[in-house]
This record gives C-alpha cells, structure tokens and sequence, in this order.
C-alpha cells in the first residue's frame, strides 16, 4: 500500500511539474517572429505613403506658382508705358471750287495739317500681349494703323484773303474724323483711301457779285498721297483730295440746294506736307 501510494504520488507531481514549466526556445522563436511582423510592415507602409504626399504637395505648388508666374507676367505685358512714334505734318494747300467759285477765282489757299501716332508692324508684335485673343489674327495682317487723337484738329484751315485782282475771300476749316487708306506701295508708302468730311467756309464774293455763302456740309473725301521717306524723323509727302459734296448754292443759305452750275458741290486740294516725328511713350 505504501509503495502503491508513493507511486501515485510522484506521478501526480511529475505532471504538475510539465504543466508549470516554461515554454521552450522553438515556441519562444516563433512567438517573437510573430510579434514583430507587423511592426516591420506598418514601418514601411507608414515610410512609402509620407513621401507620396510630400511629392504630390510639391507638385501642386510647382504648377501653382507656375500659373501664378505665367499671369504676372502677362499682368506686367498688358500694363506700362509703351513708345510709339507720333507723326506731325503741315505744309501748304491750294483748293479749286467747283461752280462760279472757281470762275472767279482759282485756287484758293490754305493749311493742311495731320497728327498721328504710328502703329506699325513691329510695334504690333512687340505689344502682342496687349492686344485681346480674339482680336491677334486680325491685327497680325494690319501692315500700319494711324490713330488720329482728337476730332478737333483740322484737316484744312482755309486762308484766303483777296488779293488786287481777285476779289472773293475763302475763310474756314475742314475736318476729318476717320477714314481708311489702302497701301499701293509701301516703301516709299503710295495710298489710296476715303476718309469723311465735315466742312464750313465763309466766302465773300460781294465785290464779285457773288455774294456771300455760308457753305456748311458734311461729304466725302477721297484722296491718293505720295510719302517719301528721308530720314526716320523726317518726311515728306505729295497728294490730291477731291471732297464731294450735297449741292449748296452759292450766294444762298445753308439749306439751299441749287444747280450744280450754281452751287458748291467739289473741292479739289492739292497739297505738300512736311512730316516730323518723335518718340512718345503712351500707357495702354
């Protein structure tokens, strides 16, 4: 019984001493492997995603500041001061007038005078920013375009006076608000062109027995001119204009239409020009 009783209970205490031993070095290995997979794992993943934002950041900064630099600089072409050169002309003129007018006496004199800033080809494209999209294909084809500044400069001053043998005086001026021209050459410039008229004289004919006339009428001018060239500040030109007119008799009111034997409807000029020009720097 003694023996019986030993042997039950050095088994009993075999097996508790298996139960409470620790685990050995093969489990120990491989619960570390498993502990630290996930950690190498999110280490890499958490080091791929940082620079994928950073790069996309940057690149949204690049084409940002590209845009932003791209309309500065366009901002910058559209504004400032650009220099275009002004061209300013005067020089004799010498008037046939249709009808007894001219009967009487033939021509009569005056002053033609012009202003203009010069926008050539190559201000064109220099200024090409400036100019609306919609508006470049067309401007690109423009040769020159001459801009008048004001209305109110004359074309023609007419100054008449009467002379020993020739009795009737011509006082007045014409304008000539807008027109367009044709280049027929271009060095040196041969135009063709029709431009809109607008004018008054006072003509005394009393001693003539013409009496005196109060012409007031609107037409229109066409004209071909000659532009020579002698220097870059310096030209000259040479023209002919024919003013057609409504009819206005002469002698009678603003509002008398007579005979075209009878009335004013032609003025002829001839005319030379002295052309000077210079630099002047405009905003646009």
């Amino acid at each position: 019984m003694r023996r019986r009783g030993a042997l039950l209970g050095a088994g009993v205490a075999l097996l508790l001493a298996m139960a409470l031993a620790p685990a050995g070095p093969a489990a120990a290995g491989e619960g570390d492997a498993d502990a630290a997979a996930p950690k190498k794992t999110a280490v890499k993943k958490t080091a791929t995603k940082k620079p994928t934002k950073r790069k996309r950041a940057t690149g949204k900064k690049t084409k940002k500041a590209k845009k932003t630099n791209t309309r500065a600089q366009t901002k910058k072409a559209a504004s400032g001061p650009t220099t275009v050169p002004v061209d300013f002309g005067i020089g004799p003129a010498f008037h046939w007038i249709s009808g007894p007018i001219q009967d009487d006496r033939a021509p009569h004199f005056g002053i033609k005078l012009s202003l203009a800033a010069i926008i050539d080809k190559q201000t064109l494209q220099e200024n090409k920013g400036r100019i609306p999209k919609q508006y470049r294909s067309m401007v690109s084809k423009l040769g020159e375009v001459r801009y008048t500044p004001t209305v109110f400069i004359p074309d023609t001053i007419f100054i008449s006076p009467p002379t020993r043998d020739e009795t009737t005086a011509m006082y007045g001026a014409s304008w000539r608000p807008f027109g367009i021209g044709f280049p027929l050459i271009r060095s040196p410039r041969l135009r063709i062109g029709a431009e809109v008229d607008l004018t008054y004289a006072y003509i005394d004919g009393e001693e003539s027995g013409l009496g005196v006339t109060h012409f007031l009428r609107p037409g229109l001018a066409l004209l071909a001119d000659l532009e020579i060239p002698l220097s870059k500040t310096f030209l000259i030109s040479i023209g002919w204009s024919s003013g057609l007119y409504i009819p206005q008799e002469v002698g009678g009111d603003i509002f008398a239409i007579g005979d075209l034997e009878d009335s004013i409807w032609h003025i002829g000029q001839a005319f030379v020009q002295l052309h000077f020009r210079f630099p002047y720097a405009v905003d646009l």
